[in-house]
């Protein structure tokens, strides 16, 4: 027995030294595969942790950026641009506004056929938190007052739309329209001038030959800069009734126009001939029951436009299925609510403004009282629907008597698509934050127009007790409205337009 235990005693340390010596046997490949593998998976579950957090740190800050642009005031006042004088003369109405692609540039024209370009300046060193202001960089007449002596009809100078085409050289070029005629206009800076001419004088006078002895090398000599206006191309006689809108094609090499009841298609290098792409004009006018209210076309797609009309719908068209698109690809339209059915309900049905997304993905449409985001893929009813002023519902009556009910008012997305802009009355402009479903209403007045003095929200009273702050509806300065509106593409900018004033107001920076 004691021989046995010693036996089994002896044997354990043989056994200890095999495993020992397996598990040395396998070292140099499987538990480095192990410890590299280990390292391998904490390193990714850190990535993923920082990841995580990186993208709750940034929904977090999303949100109260959100809240903080626009549930609170932050909107300061800029500049404003335009007279003070009380009696406003007709030609100095604005008619339009318009950035360009890059913001640098303000365009609007008036009543009177001008087109006022304005430049935003570089950011001071001094004040870092002031943007650029606006300041005038180039004043031209683009339309002047004409008679269609076939129809004894007179045609205003009064400037439509302006279309600004996307920048590919040192120069800009526009599109200014006011009834029958869209211009074409280039706008380029000169900053030196020839002289040592052979022929003649610095005034412009020829010179004798017989005085020329010498050969002179002609040199630029830096001089002022000069901004230069001139007409390009001028595209006319296309057009019966009045062109209401133009939309510059994602190609860069076509632009339509559109009238009550037509849409043409041009070219920017051929002005004497347009090609007909949509003609709703009935046999019988007495057929007719509804006008083209505007059009655009899709900012990506250069095949599809859409078009809006005063019954309320909106028709996309692609191009590419037939030369004359009278048939649709899709129509929207949201079926009208019987409960709301009234005298005027076609009339404030009617869609004075259409504007697609930058993304492409969306379009918005403005009626009298609602401002609606209508998704592309989906034709039945708005994803989106924002009351602008539904308190004058009940005063319809009224504003068909004075003609305000046939105003029509435009609408802007901002430079990501998540806020929209419109206009009312009271000099009342409105935003709407898609994503918080948050509004504010503002106001454009010379009453606050201290340098950055931030605007305050406005609400209008109904009825019943009104608070201090708020105004009755019955107070509404109906004269006092702002139709045309614009969003800096880049930045948180916008101009509105008070009947002769410029209001430019930017977000506060702190």
């Amino acid at each position: 027995m004691g021989g046995g235990e010693n036996m089994g005693q002896l044997a354990q340390p043989c056994r200890r030294q095999k495993m020992q010596q397996d598990h040395l046997d396998v070292d140099p490949l499987f538990i480095r595969f192990l410890r590299t593998f280990k390292e391998v998976l904490k390193f990714v579950l850190f990535s993923y942790t920082v990841l995580f957090g990186a993208l709750l740190l940034a929904r977090w800050t999303t949100y109260f950026m959100g809240r903080r642009g626009n549930s609170d005031v932050q909107w300061c006042f800029s500049q404003v641009k335009g007279a003070i004088d009380d009696d406003v003369a007709e030609a100095d109405i604005i008619s339009t506004v318009e950035f360009n692609h890059s913001g640098e540039l303000l365009a609007t024209g008036d009543k009177g056929g001008r087109v006022v370009i304005f430049q935003q300046e570089p950011e001071s060193k001094n004040q870092p938190q002031c943007r650029g202001e606006y300041n005038v960089y180039s004043t031209f007449q683009s339309h002047e007052p004409e008679f269609d002596y076939l129809k004894s009809l007179e045609i205003e100078e009064k400037i439509n739309k302006i279309r600004w085409l996307p920048q590919k050289n040192a120069a800009q070029f526009l599109l200014s329209t006011n009834d029958k005629t869209i211009k074409l206009w280039k706008i380029s800076e000169r900053d030196k001038r020839p002289e040592g001419y052979n022929l003649k004088e610095e005034d412009g006078r020829y010179r004798d030959l017989n005085t020329v002895t010498t050969l002179r090398v002609p040199v630029f000599k830096p001089m002022d800069l000069m901004v230069e206006a001139s007409p390009r191309r001028v595209f006319s006689n296309a057009h019966t009734y009045h062109i209401n809108s133009i939309s510059v094609n994602s190609d860069c090499e076509t632009y339509l126009s559109a009238d009550d009841l037509r849409i043409n298609l041009w070219n920017l290098e051929i002005n004497d001939r347009s090609f007909n792409i949509v003609d709703i004009k009935p046999t019988n006018m007495e057929e007719l029951t509804e006008v083209i209210t505007a059009a655009e076309f899709h900012p990506n797609q250069c095949n599809t436009f859409v078009y809006s009309s005063s019954k309320g719908t909106i028709r996309l068209c692609d191009m590419r299925a037939s030369a004359l698109c009278d048939q649709h690809a899709k129509q929207f339209e949201e079926p009208e609510d019987p409960n709301n059915r009234s005298f005027f309900s076609e009339i404030i049905s009617s869609i004075s403004d259409v504007k697609f997304s930058h993304s492409g993905r969306y379009m918005m449409t403005r009626d009298y009282l609602s401002v609606k985001i209508w998704d592309l893929n989906m034709e039945s009813r708005p994803v989106e629907t924002y009351q602008v002023h539904e308190y004058l519902r009940s005063k319809l009556c009224s504003l068909y008597e004075n003609d305000c009910i046939f105003d029509k008012f435009e609408c802007c997305w901002n430079g990501n698509d998540s806020v929209v802009m419109t206009g009312s009355y009271n000099n009342f402009f409105r935003m709407f934050d898609r994503g918080y479903r948050q509004d504010v209403t503002l106001e454009a007045s010379r009453e606050n127009s201290k340098p950055r003095s931030v605007l305050k929200p406005r609400k209008v009273s109904t009825g019943g007790k009104r608070k201090k702050d708020e105004i009755s509806v019955d107070s509404l300065d109906f004269n006092k409205k702002i139709l045309h509106t614009a969003w800096h593409p880049l930045d948180n900018i916008i101009a509105v337009a008070t009947t002769n004033n410029l209001y430019i107001f930017q977000e506060k920076l702190n």
